[in-house]
């Protein structure tokens, strides 16, 4: 077996109890809990009422092209932000590394969930024509 070391240099956090590593910590340390009440959409048709939602997140300063943000589904838009600042985090000039030996580490199970949702009712109420041409690379989990 090759053992290859793993440095974990930075980190970069994007949660419900804060939208970068520190504000995050902070919440873990005091003990304070990101779930509530969901506001992100009705609840009341589900049994469930409570989540842990990113909230206060603006994602153009995060990409080049405010344009690329709006074409990222939100999940994407959370591991853009959060490997950005895991990178930052790092304190490493990148363009010191050979980039076959630096990587970013992002875990998605599942993504696309509010694109699926938006254009399945786009296609329902406009008709198959009006779903955006974006909808299958924003829902691709490893995109992210």
């Amino acid at each position: 077996m090759n053992e290859r070391r793993v440095v974990i240099t930075g980190i970069g956090c994007i949660t419900p109890l804060g939208n970068d590593l520190t504000t995050t910590w902070e919440g873990l340390k005091a003990g304070r809990s990101g779930i509530a009440r969901i506001t992100q959409l009705d609840p009341e048709p589900f049994d469930c009422k409570i989540a842990g939602e990113v909230k206060n997140f603006e994602a153009d300063g995060y990409f080049g092209v405010p344009k690329d943000a709006r074409r990222a589904d939100r999940y994407v838009q959370f591991a853009v932000a959060a490997s950005k600042m895991a990178v930052a985090d790092s304190g490493l000039d990148v363009t010191a590394i050979d980039p076959r030996r630096f990587g970013v580490m992002v875990g998605s199970g599942i993504g696309g969930l509010a694109t699926l949702e938006r254009e399945h009712g786009t296609y329902l109420t406009k008709g198959p024509k009006r779903v955006s041409p974006f909808t299958i690379p924003m829902m691709i989990s490893n995109i992210a």
